[in-house]
Order: C-alpha cells, then sequence, then structure tokens
C-alpha cells in the first residue's frame, strides 16, 4: 500500500521478478536501472514498464492539482466564498490518514516525499481560507494576522521538511518486528488507507453543494479538479496495463487494490459533476464579472445627469 493519491502496486508486481541474492549475482535481472534506482521496484517486461510511467504521471497530476487553487485564492481573495472548507478538511484528512498508511506500511521515500507535499499544499489552502475568512469579515486591516499565517506556514514547512527523514530513519524499526506485531501494523495501515479513501471520495460533495448553493463557481480553480481526474483516471490505467504482467493471482491483486480504485473512480465520476457546474453556472460568473464591471462606468454618468438637472 502507497499513499491514497497514488496506491502502490509495485510490491505485488516485483515480487515475482526477484530473484534470491546470491554470490555475484544481482537480486533483479534485466530490470530498467531507473525505475529500480528510483522506486525500487523490479521492471522486466513492458506492461510494466507502462504501468510505472502512467503511475508517476498519476502522480505528477497530484502533486501539481493544488497549486492552480492556491494562485487562485491569492489573486482574487475570495477562497472563503468559493471554496468549501468542509471539501478542505475531507481532503487534509484523506492526506493525514495516508501519511499515517505510508508510515505504518513502510512505503519508498518518494511515496513519503509526496504525500508529505500534499499536506504541505493543504495547509497553504487551509491556511488562506482562515486568512481570508477573517481579513474580509474584519472592518479593519490587521498586520498582525498577516505575520501569523507567515509564522504558522514557516513552522508547518520545517516539520514537514523533517518529517520524511524521521519516518525513513525509524521504518527499518517496523521492519525488524515480529511477524504478528508486524501483520497487524500492515492491517492497520491498509485500514488507513480505505479511511483516505473514504475521506477523498466525501470531500467532492461539500464542494459540489456549495457551487449549487451558490449558483455559481467563482473563487476556484477549475484545474484543481482537471488535475484530480487526470491523476485519478491515469492511477486507474496504471492498474489495469500491469495485469496482463502479473504472475500470481489477478483476482488477489485486484482485490488489494480494490478500496483505492473504488476511490479513484468514485471521485473521477464526482469530478465530472464539478465540470458540468462549471459549464453550467460560467454564464453566472461572467454575468457577475460584468456587473461588477460595470458599476464604476454608470455611476459617474449618472452623478453628472443629476448635476446637470440642478442647474
Amino acid at each position: 500500500m502507497a499513499t491514497a493519491r497514488f496506491p502502490g502496486k509495485g510490491v505485488d508486481v516485483a515480487a515475482a521478478n526477484w530473484t534470491a541474492p546470491a554470490l555475484g549475482r544481482p537480486v533483479c535481472v534485466n530490470g530498467t536501472p531507473w525505475i529500480l534506482y528510483l522506486l525500487e521496484e523490479c521492471v522486466e517486461n513492458v506492461w510494466e514498464y507502462c504501468s510505472v510511467v502512467i503511475g508517476l504521471v498519476s502522480m505528477f497530476c497530484f502533486l501539481l492539482s493544488t497549486l492552480p487553487q492556491v494562485y487562485e485564492a491569492y489573486r482574487n481573495g475570495k477562497v472563503e466564498e468559493g471554496m468549501s472548507f468542509g471539501f478542505l478538511f475531507f481532503l487534509f484528512s484523506g492526506d493525514l490518514t495516508s501519511f499515517a498508511g505510508c508510515y505504518l506500511t513502510s512505503q519508498l521515500p518518494i511515496q513519503v516525499v509526496t504525500v508529505v507535499f500534499y499536506i504541505f499544499t493543504d495547509l497553504i489552502l487551509i491556511s488562506q481560507f482562515i486568512y481570508y475568512k477573517i481579513k474580509n469579515n474584519s472592518s479593519r486591516k490587521s498586520p498582525v494576522l498577516k505575520w501569523l499565517c507567515f509564522m504558522w506556514c514557516g513552522a508547518a514547512t520545517l516539520v514537514l521538511l523533517a518529517l520524511p527523514k524521521l519516518i525513513i530513519d525509524n521504518s527499518s524499526t517496523l521492519d525488524t518486528q515480529s511477524p504478528t506485531t508486524s501483520n497487524s501494523v500492515e492491517i492497520t495501515g491498509y485500514i488507513c488507507g480505505y479511511l483516505a479513501s473514504i475521506f477523498y471520495l466525501c470531500s467532492r460533495f461539500p464542494q459540489l453543494y456549495k457551487n449549487f448553493q451558490r449558483q455559481s463557481t467563482e473563487g476556484t480553480s477549475y484545474l484543481l479538479f482537471a488535475l484530480a481526474m487526470m491523476g485519478n483516471g491515469t492511477y486507474g490505467l496504471s492498474v489495469i496495463v500491469v495485469l496482463p504482467a502479473l504472475k500470481g493471482s489477478k483476482q488477489t491483486f485486484i482485490l488489494k487494490h480494490l478500496a483505492w480504485l473504488i476511490g479513484s473512480l468514485g471521485v473521477l465520476i464526482l469530478d465530472f459533476f464539478v465540470t458540468a457546474q462549471f459549464i453550467v453556472y460560467r454564464k453566472n460568473n461572467s454575468a457577475k464579472s460584468s456587473t461588477l464591471l460595470s458599476v464604476p462606468e454608470v455611476e459617474p454618468l449618472l452623478c453628472e445627469e443629476v448635476e446637470l438637472s440642478l442647474l
């Protein structure tokens, strides 16, 4: 198991390709060097290679997905009007449980760093939401609020930078546990993965309701959902592509990844509804924008007509 946004599948695939170490003999025969070095997976055929590449594309899409919303919130300063706090809460909860699953199942360093980056971007989105909500509801500017926000983000950055090293250092301790303890820890890690998938699935409903309630998608970036759709779609494809290369039971492989497949495909379907909202409410967004732009042009004309009538 890996992160819920990018669940691992290499353990099942690679296990069949690893050979028992012998003197003067490499552990992985005919494996792709860069994948073996970066992901510690033994990839020996085109199906597994395509699966890994598509999986990396999925991870890359998820890494970039929250950045457009961060910029959109900074640009318009109305994130509390456009974003649902429930969406941010469930997204953050999903990443936290995914992080716990990574720790308990001793995932690869690249997966640990990835999920830490997810948490970092979640904290930025939540900090922006709280900052602009307090700022827009306050009658006067407060420089203290801005400095508190900067200090919070700085402290969170330092903590998150230290977390990957701590997890990697402690992973050896988990690996040396007894088989019974190791199995219980692994089961707990899989439970965390199931919870993460549920959190990701639940995250879309508050945002769908908020968009429907406002009849608008203003204040949210569609790239957030578009990149998430690409990430979920490519993840599902990476799991399907690797099936012909499996030497073990395909049913067991599917069952191990069923929770994340349901979560990914479920979120993908819900994001289609979000896409429909962006299309349907696009006219409302443009009408609001044109109204706001026309106000300063009308007021001087009205004032001029009143002055002429008084003369």
